[in-house]
């Protein structure tokens, strides 16, 4: 059977730059346009020329090698021709491929937001596509508030998309623009819809103020839609946009859809889906969302000891397609509620080679579950549990052994008057029978710590340079003042980009503190192969 082709047009760098904290440079840009291409998404819109410096900028060349590059931008303005219209002149001066128009398709808007007529908006979306067409671009025009429209007003919503279609546009996207239509209304809406526009010239835009973007996106191509507008991780204004991080592994490796419909992404570049997720955040400077369908770092994570047993004999018991095909990797996590099928899984994961019965699997084991009882939690720190694991099967080495340590928190005014608080941090380290002392001030306890203990480590500097701290999280375990603290710190190689977590738990938050540094030092030492 021949499979019908579905059209995948990424906004990450226009809808997903209205993203609280995120403004994107040129540099940026073009780094998440490399990304994208790997990826194979069919169309790459760049931004709004004309609306700020640097999408304006953007545009001055041709940004993609495989993707149709697209500009966005509103139609005409009502009462102004087309060649008197800065915004569409902008548009057709742009280095792009195809121009998005977004097109007020809700009566309501076009009255009180356009304060024009109804029939003067669909004259202005007529003439702006015909003009991008008659430039030689590819049209495509954004119905914005498509469904809220349709519901107020289902025939001037129709002609809306009727006037895109009839004067040249390749695409007809019907948007959810508060984000608040729920799946079996798109379904209903997208195959009245196809009645008037064809299903092979409809496109989706999906927001997820109900969390049910994705939903609303496979719901309209089961209606007719062959067009599917998303970002990279779902980001976007307000709850953010279609994830094309979930829809494409959905519709690549599910059968209701991978059995109809074919993409533009190939095998290979699903298996670099998770290492194109990461790296955008890595772009963007976010924590990736551990827990994301398919691409997070606990999307094919098993901690009950149950689940973990069943699932060594047969992955297919508590999975639903293979981390391998998107490019992740199975978890299976050691806590407090693991047996021993979780510590051979995760020592077998980590490249620990131990015999079943091996006696000191049920030391380890029982040494697990009891620190997990003081507040451990070694699903959630990789690396601590990696350590442990070694110092207990006898294979980490005695890289160094801190002494003592100190510090100082003083509040004071300083040289030209000011209030200021200084934190300053003593660290003794003993390595190869040599102590080293050094002291370090730092903005904060912590950091001046951090700081002290990485200052002077002798033969293994240059190693202890490639990492930084990239994250730290404190939590609370009870409450009062005599509370445990449980401290996670985020570390990676500034080379490799490698992350990985530490952990420690302390009445004290200076020492649940560093413990997690001592831990995440060590494992750079491990990693290195020292």
């Amino acid at each position: 059977m021949t499979r019908e082709r579905l059209y995948l047009f990424d906004t990450t760098l226009r809808d997903g730059q209205q993203t609280n904290g995120i403004d994107f440079s040129v540099d940026e840009k073009i780094a998440i346009v490399e990304l994208l291409e790997r990826l194979g998404v069919d169309y790459v819109e760049g931004g709004y020329p004309g609306a700020n410096p640097t999408d304006t900028a953007f545009f001055s060349e041709k940004r993609t090698k495989s993707a149709v590059f697209t500009a966005f931008g509103m139609t005409k303005r009502a009462g102004r021709s087309v060649s008197n219209d800065p915004g569409v002149q902008a548009l057709l001066d742009a280095r792009s491929d195809a121009i998005c128009f977004v097109a007020k398709a809700w009566d309501y808007h076009v009255r009180v937001a356009l304060e024009t007529t109804n029939e003067e908006n669909l004259v202005s979306i007529s003439e702006s596509v015909e003009a991008a067409t008659a430039a030689g671009r590819e049209a495509l025009v954004d119905c914005e508030h498509f469904f809220d429209g349709y519901k107020a007003n289902r025939d001037y919503a129709l002609a809306c998309a009727k006037a895109a279609y009839d004067a040249g546009a390749r695409w007809v996207v019907l948007c959810d623009t508060n984000g608040g239509t729920l799946p079996n209304e798109v379904r209903e809406i997208v195959a009245d819809v196809a009645r008037v526009v064809p299903g092979d010239h409809l496109g989706i835009h999906a927001h997820d103020d109900t969390g049910q973007a994705v939903a609303n996106s496979l719901a309209a191509v089961e209606a007719g839609c062959r067009h599917i507008q998303g970002t990279l991780n779902g980001i976007g204004e307000r709850c953010g946009n279609a994830n094309l991080t979930t829809l494409i592994p959905t519709l690549l490796l599910k059968p209701a859809y991978a059995e109809r419909f074919e993409t533009g992404v190939g095998e290979a570049a699903l298996k670099d889906v998770t290492a194109i997720s990461r790296a955008f955040d890595e772009i963007v400077n976010r924590t990736p969302d551990i827990h994301a369908p398919y691409v997070g770092a606990s999307a094919f994570a098993t901690k009950a000891g149950i689940h973990a047993s069943a699932l060594l004999k047969d992955p297919q018991t508590y999975e639903h397609v293979a981390p391998e095909t998107v490019g992740n990797r199975r978890r299976v996590l050691v806590s407090d509620q693991a047996g021993k099928s979780n510590l051979i899984g995760e020592l077998k994961r980590l490249g620990i080679e131990v015999d079943r019965k091996d006696p000191r699997l049920d030391t380890l084991l029982a040494d697990v579950k009891e620190r997990e009882a003081l507040g451990y939690a070694y699903e959630a720190a990789d690396a601590s549990f990696e350590l442990l694991a070694r110092r207990r099967l006898g294979e980490v080495a005695g890289y160094f052994d801190v002494k003592s340590f100190r510090v100082m928190v003083e509040r004071r005014f300083n040289a030209i008057g000011e209030l200021v608080t200084v934190s300053e941090a003593v660290v003794k380290v003993d390595i190869d029978g040599e102590t080293r002392m050094s002291v370090a001030e730092g903005n904060g306890p912590v950091n001046a710590l951090d700081i002290a203990l990485r200052k002077d480590l002798g033969k293994y500097q240059s190693i202890i340079d490639e990492m930084e701290l990239i994250d730290y999280k404190v939590r609370i375990l009870n409450g009062g003042t005599d509370a445990v603290t449980r401290v996670l710190i985020e570390s990676q190689n500034k080379r490799t980009h490698k992350r990985w977590f530490t952990i420690g738990v302390s009445g004290n938050i200076v020492d649940a503190s560093f413990q997690a540094l001592i831990d995440s030092v060590t494992y750079t030492l491990l990693k290195a192969g020292i």
